[in-house]
């Protein structure tokens, strides 16, 4: 197996966390080049699979001499350990999940990196982090879908109405995945899309009358993956009080663009995820709105942005960064369940995933997640990132998608 070995975030980051985040200068227009979204067989041997990811953390675990520790906390649903890494002693918590989609594997390999570096570098950016913040990462939360190269897990709806007697009389909710999906055919091994499984209500339980649901409600539960991911973030609320941080490692579409630019983009951010509890927009989650935190999800999104933009001088790429979408509403998903119970709040979406674009680029948009999550570990300890301008955030520059609408990307992208 390949990987990056792992970066100094302190070269990385060193004086980017104050770069003011500003829309890159306009480019002349011109025909992007060729690029199809059409779903292809790709190879995806040089990412880190499950059984490598295993070997993986060992190793961390072991040449960190104590720094790092590795524990299984729980079970996909045909029996893979969900595996924990935790490094630092410091009294703010950042979590980090990677891989609920099958399909999309940057994310465990830059965790990887990061925490080689974090449990092995003796420089002073990684004894400030280890020393102000516990961060803990999950590479690898739906290792069944990543065993099986899709989105989806590999779970039937008949599984979870055994589980839950309850849901005997109801339907499959909306994200029962039985069709071709992303050109993966679901039809003999039924799944559902993990990333819409969550509910603000860190103690629901599945009821009836909530199916089938939809994309802008929240979630049931139902998948031993995201019930794991839960109930390690409800035991780091139980130790810390507040999980300061949190952050998802996603991909999108291959082909959109900088706007005013033939470039294409090398990742989205985004820290919005759910209607303001506090508007008439977001009433439906009123009780949360003590706990919201809108504006520190904004710097810690300009963290990583301003982070990237600084690496840009030596590797153009790493500047073509841009804002998801921000008109959307999805509580059902861990950023938006978790930014309601007081997380800060970042998504990482790289482009393309496995089916598009396969290993092409891998190194580079892999050291792009690992850049982002350095400035974002690196201002969270120093204290920079509340000197960050919220309103920096929407200078941002937005995705152009061309012709591919909102809707339809924010069913099966992020």
């Amino acid at each position: 197996m390949h990987r990056l070995r792992a970066l100094a975030l302190a070269g990385v980051v060193a004086g980017a966390a104050l770069v003011p985040a500003t829309a890159a200068a306009p480019r002349t227009m011109a025909a992007p080049p060729p690029c199809s979204e059409e779903p292809r067989e790709n190879p995806i041997s040089e990412f880190t699979s499950y059984d490598e990811l295993l070997v993986e953390l060992d190793r961390v675990e072991r040449v960190s001499t104590g720094r790092v520790s590795v524990e299984e906390v729980g079970s996909s649903n045909r029996g893979r350990g969900m595996m924990l890494a935790r490094v630092g002693t410091g009294p703010k918590v950042v979590f980090i999940t990677a891989e609920i989609h099958g399909n999309e594997k940057t994310g465990p390999d830059a965790l990887l990196d990061v925490l080689d570096y974090l449990g092995t570098s003796d420089s002073s950016a990684a004894q400030q982090i280890r020393e102000r913040l516990t961060v803990v990462a999950m590479p690898k939360i739906n290792p069944d879908g990543a065993s099986l190269d899709r989105r989806g897990n590999d779970l039937t709806w008949q599984e979870v109405q055994s589980r839950f007697p309850q849901l005997a009389a109801s339907p499959p909710p909306w994200n029962y995945i039985t069709d071709q999906r992303q050109g993966d055919d679901y039809s003999q091994r039924p799944g559902f899309d993990v990333n819409r499984d969550y509910h603000p209500n860190l103690e629901y339980q599945p009821q009836p009358q909530d199916f089938p649901g939809s994309s802008d409600q929240p979630g049931w539960f139902l998948s031993p993956e995201t019930q794991t991911v839960r109930d390690v973030y409800k035991g780091l609320q139980a130790e810390f009080g507040t999980v300061d941080t949190y952050v998802d490692l996603h991909h999108q579409g291959a082909c959109y663009t900088v706007p005013g630019t033939d470039e294409f983009v090398t990742m989205s951010l985004s820290g919005k995820f759910v209607a303001d509890p506090s508007t008439p927009e977001g009433s439906a989650f009123a009780d949360f709105a003590d706990t919201y935190r809108p504006e520190y999800s904004k710097q810690l999104n300009v963290a990583a942005y301003n982070a990237l933009q600084a690496a840009a001088e030596k590797n153009p790429a790493f500047g073509n960064i841009t804002l998801y979408p921000q008109d959307i509403n999805l509580p059902g998903t861990g950023l938006g369940a978790f930014q309601l119970n007081g997380s800060g709040a970042v998504l990482f979406e790289v482009r393309g995933q496995t089916q598009t674009l396969g290993e092409q680029h891998r190194e580079m948009l892999t050291k792009t997640v690992h850049i982002g999550l350095g400035g974002i570990l690196s201002s969270v300890a120093s204290g920079e990132v509340e000197q960050l301008d919220p309103a920096s955030y929407d200078k941002i520059p937005p995705t152009d998608r061309g012709q591919r609408t909102l809707g339809r990307t924010t069913d099966i992208e992020d």
